[in-house]
């Protein structure tokens, strides 16, 4: 006899008796992006981690894709102490947040061969000396670059800004370069980039405040000075973000273009992109005292702190971040793997559609931004006073002081001003 049987059997028992229905388990949730292809891989690892535990049924909870929407989200399910979703997909600039809220567990000693992950994806997933989440796949800021107009990738900054407005002078191009330069977290991250490659840090290790330090107003005077008259980065690039740049590159208006690697595939679709087969990526190169810095992003797997199923929720976590699951979503989405050692396997480069040596060198100089439980705050403060700057309201250094102020005293309020700092 059929399960639904045997419950018709039970309703019929039952009629006009106070008696209830058995219940099964409680299933286990897990939310994450659920769109597309990739909600499709999600679905099918769900169910193979189900056939690897009999009795397990894990349900999909569909959230907004958009990343302030599910944060939000996010923020009233947790806060609220609900013990569903068991596992969640954190954006890498949560996992402190979340962390310090007490609204996700710590994992340490629940996942195997935590060394293997990306150092920098790694950095992200920790809070206060623990481990809070799991890397799940990341994902990196890169260079594209033309290959038509150059025949390789500017090896310094002051190296691309020429190359940039040569091509510009000469009718090559329209624009030299392209950014997201509108008032969101991915002008933060574009800035962060910049800021690595002048030799500055948001934060410095110890947690004081060093984005008002010579090398980051070095670092936002390029920024601005880019976008001027004598500049090679188009004005309307301060009200743009990631898809109108990838269209300015797409079309041929652009040298170079500061991107994700979601872009590479988009890019090579002859019937859409002017410039397919002629273009490549690079890491953002550096200027003279500073470093090669890719903006780290990405996302990562955390377990509810009021979870009724931690340990299987913990299971979940570690399967769905096993290398055979990395693998499979390079392969099916073009995903970069937040394990090391799979940059090493001849698997990963018949996976992805991007020259996997280019990529490695970005992940090598990959920077999470600030871990601090505050970080969305400090991203809105800075994103104010970065776009002042660059349309000509304040001056760089103005604007630096004053962004450097504000976060010290938010720092201070937080209780997580680095000791011996005052506001």
């Amino acid at each position: 006899m059929s399960s639904r049987s045997v419950r018709l059997l039970l309703l019929l028992a039952c009629a006009g008796a106070a008696c209830s229905l058995p219940e099964g388990p409680e299933p286990l949730t897990f939310s994450g992006s659920a769109l597309g292809t990739e909600g499709t891989l999600v679905r099918s690892q769900l169910a193979r981690f189900e056939e690897r535990h009999p009795g397990v049924r894990v349900e999909l909870r569909v959230t907004p894709d958009a990343a302030d929407q599910r944060h939000q989200l996010y923020v009233q399910w947790l806060n609220a102490r609900v013990r569903h979703p068991d596992v969640l997909q954190l954006d890498v600039i949560w996992t402190a947040e979340f962390a310090a809220a007490g609204w996700i567990m710590s994992l340490d000693d629940a996942l195997p061969d935590v060394g293997d992950f990306l150092p920098a994806a790694l950095a992200a997933a920790q809070w206060n000396g623990g481990l809070y989440a799991a890397p799940w796949f990341v994902d990196v800021g890169l260079l594209y670059w033309r290959t038509d107009l150059l025949p390789e990738a500017p090896r310094s900054l002051p190296e691309l800004g020429d190359a940039a407005r040569h091509a510009v002078s000469t009718g090559a191009v329209p624009f030299g370069l392209v950014w997201q330069g509108a008032r969101y977290e991915g002008l933060v991250t574009v800035f962060l980039e910049h800021l690595g490659a002048f030799g500055g840090r948001i934060l410095a290790p110890d947690g004081r405040v060093t984005v008002d330090e010579p090398a980051a107003v070095r670092a936002l005077t390029f920024m601005r000075d880019a976008l001027g008259p004598r500049g090679f980065v188009p004005p309307s690039a301060l009200t743009w973000q990631e898809e109108q740049v990838r269209f300015a590159f797409q079309n041929g208006d652009a040298m170079f273009m500061r991107n994700w690697p979601y872009a590479w595939t988009l890019l090579a679709d002859s019937a859409r992109s002017r410039v397919a087969g002629r273009y490549s990526i690079a890491p953002f190169p550096s200027a003279a005292g500073g470093e090669i810095t890719a903006a780290l992003g990405g996302a990562q797997l955390a377990v509810n702190a009021h979870s009724a199923n931690p340990s299987l929720a913990r299971d979940l976590v570690a399967f769905l971040t096993a290398p055979e699951q990395m693998l499979e979503r390079a392969r099916f989405v073009s995903q970069l793997p937040a394990r090391q050692s799979l940059y090493e396997a001849p698997a990963l480069a018949d996976a992805l559609p991007l020259p996997l040596d280019q990529v490695r060198a970005a992940l090598a100089a990959a920077r999470p931004r600030p871990v601090t439980p505050v970080y969305s705050e400090l991203s809105e403060i800075l994103q104010v006073h970065l776009h002042r700057a660059l349309s000509g309201q304040e001056t760089p250094a103005t604007a630096l002081r004053d962004a450097a102020a504000e976060i010290r005293m938010l720092l201070a309020r937080s209780g997580l001003a680095a000791p011996g700092t005052a506001p």
